[in-house]
């Protein structure tokens, strides 16, 4: 038994994943642009992280660009047969270090085949859609012309799955109507809850919610109040915030990042956080207090 076994497991696809995961975006330089500060630190962030039990990491040949996705390959091939890798296409990286859509049929389809000969596979288990309508959050506006061409690489067999990143309730509604979506991966955490109605709806179709920044968003007044609860439990901030999306609903799964075994080791061992009753209603009101 892994540490990080007490997280559970959810379905991904047609796989059963621990919910808390390892996201590999911070391995690439400074603005996720460029090669990694530390090559030997992020190799050994990797190995670490399936040594402790994780078996689902989040990545994209769009970060550095191509770093990440390298970095896995070097530190992990050949994979474990339980390991369950999601990248993203949908966004390509300027030299300016901006970052643009890159939504047409043939962007597209050269990010799955970047995606495969980096990470070295020949079929992609996950892939979600970037929607890049608006590059601060989600934005409205119709996925069907670029999902139906990541559906089109799923019939060739590169793809297993498609989720969908970025994107809004209607957007999620109409990429189901084109294929089966089996995660959305959003920004969401104990001050940003825009997606309350959604992960609900999400979990009762059996569709993971994988968010990202789990401490992005917050006032001052909403990060004293998480450090308080911190210090209570002799945990750290971050600990509480992961410790509190486990426990909002089964269909979440954590993809915390880190280029330090350490920090790596910390947020793992949230598993051993239990958080009161009390303590998550006292949570569930840092979004609606005032500043």
């Amino acid at each position: 038994m892994s540490s990080i076994d007490p997280s559970g497991t959810f379905t991904l696809g047609d796989r059963q994943v621990k919910r808390l995961g390892y996201g590999a975006m911070q391995l690439a330089g400074p603005g996720v642009f460029g090669p990694t500060k530390d090559h030997d630190a992020a190799v050994a962030v990797l190995r670490e992280a399936i040594a402790s039990g994780v078996n689902h990491i989040d990545t994209s040949d769009f970060y550095g660009p191509h770093v990440t996705n390298r970095l896995i390959r070097e530190a992990l091939a050949p994979y474990p047969d339980d390991l369950v890798i999601v990248t993203k296409i949908g966004a390509l990286r300027g030299e300016d270090k901006s970052w643009r859509p890159a939504f047409s049929a043939k962007e597209l389809t050269q990010a799955v085949h970047d995606n495969l000969r980096n990470l070295g596979l020949d079929v992609l288990d996950v892939v979600n859609l970037r929607v890049m309508f608006d590059v601060h959050g989600p934005a409205e506006g119709s996925i069907e012309a670029p999902l139906t061409t990541l559906a089109e690489l799923q019939r060739q067999g590169l793809v297993r799955h498609v989720g969908l990143s970025n994107v809004t309730s209607a957007q999620v509604a109409e990429g189901r109507r084109i294929c089966e979506i089996v995660c959305v991966q959003n920004q969401y955490n104990l001050a940003h809850r825009g997606d309350d109605a959604l992960i609900d709806e999400l979990a009762s179709q059996g569709i993971a919610y994988v968010p990202f920044f789990p401490l992005g968003g917050f006032s001052p007044l909403q990060s004293s109040l998480l450090s308080d609860v911190a210090r209570r439990l002799d945990a750290t901030p971050m600990q509480v915030a992961l410790a509190w999306l486990l426990r909002r609903a089964p269909n979440i799964l954590l993809i915390p990042g880190t280029s330090s075994v350490a920090h790596l080791r910390e947020n793992l061992a949230v598993t051993a956080l239990d958080l009161p009753d009390d303590v998550m209603t006292e949570l569930d009101g840092v979004a609606t207090r005032p500043e």
